[in-house]
Formats: structure tokens, sequence, C-alpha cells
């Protein structure tokens, strides 16, 4: 079985095509994402992944060489809870209190797992399984 590092190095393989040329455009950006950690280059993909509409995901695509020019290193404001898992925690006791415990690496685990679809019912199906899987005690898909 894979650890969860594991299996983040694997995701980290997957950078979107349209930031792998946004990059290559750009020799010093290319650089400085490389000198990411590799949960700083899963947050900015995972960033640019949750955009709902294309032109939000073409303007944050855009963006990540002006803002790791500024010395950024993970993007601006970016949610590692997303809201409608934030409520289903707070609905659950059990559920938010073993969300509290987990490491980041795992809270990412659960959250890209959540945000991996985009139908708006298969992700309330995800949030509701994971505060299920939270309340008995699991830390872990």
């Amino acid at each position: 079985m894979r650890t969860g590092i594991a299996r983040y190095h694997l995701t980290m393989e997957k950078v979107p095509s349209d930031l792998q040329k946004v990059l290559a455009k750009n020799a010093k950006a290319k650089g400085q994402w490389d000198d990411l950690t590799p949960i700083g280059r899963r947050d900015f993909v995972s960033w640019i992944e949750s955009a709902k509409q294309e032109e939000t995901r073409k303007r944050r695509v855009e963006s990540v060489p002006s803002r790791l020019a500024s010395g950024k290193r993970r993007p601006c404001c970016y949610a590692l809870v997303p809201m409608n898992l934030y409520k289903a925690l707070d609905a659950s006791p059990k559920a938010k209190a073993r969300w509290k415990t987990l490491t980041p690496d795992a809270k990412r685990d659960f959250t890209d797992w959540i945000e991996g679809v985009k139908e708006s019912e298969a992700r309330m199906l995800r949030v509701n399984k994971v505060c299920v899987l939270l309340a008995s005690g699991k830390t872990r898909l």
C-alpha cells in the first residue's frame, strides 16, 4: 500500500498542459516552479483546477509566472477546505474532531478527492463519504 506521500508525488507528475505551456515560455518561472516544494506545486495545480469557469482558469494559469516572480510559493487566497466540506464537518462533531488530527497531507488527499469531480451532486456525495469515514475514525480514503 502506498503512503500519502507516495501518492502525493505521483499526482504532482500531472501538471496541466496549459500550465506546462506557460512555464515553457518563461525559463525563469520554470526554474522557480521547479524550486517549489511538491506541496507548493500541488497547491498551485489544485488552485488552477478548482476554477469553475474557463476564463478564471486561464487567468490563474497566466498569473503563475508573476506570482512566482514576486516570491509566492503558494497561490493567494486558496482555501484548503472547500466550503461544502467545512459546513459538513461543522455538522458532524466526530468528523470535525478527527479532521483536526489529520496531517496537512491527509487533508489535501481528502479535499483533492472531493474536488476531483466537477458535478455538484457527485461532490456532495464525496463530502458525505469523507464525513462518514472521519466520524468512524478513518484517516485515509
